[in-house]
């Protein structure tokens, strides 16, 4: 199996830190506009889905 993309360690690391930040500000803003409004869960499911953005990558 080929890894769909490689980082340098430098590259990996602030991208793991900004999608991670990115992830919890948007599940922040999804509870603050109700988690259980339509509008909430979909902030928080995004939110979620970016801060596990770099599970999917390698870095060198």
């Amino acid at each position: 199996m080929t890894d769909a993309a490689t980082l340098s360690e430098r590259q990996y690391r602030l991208l793991d830190t900004a999608s991670k930040l990115l992830g919890l500000g948007l599940v922040a803003l999804g509870l603050e506009a109700g988690g259980s409004t339509p509008t909430g869960f979909a902030l928080a499911v995004v939110g979620a889905l970016c801060a596990m953005l770099t599970v999917f990558l390698t870095h060198e």
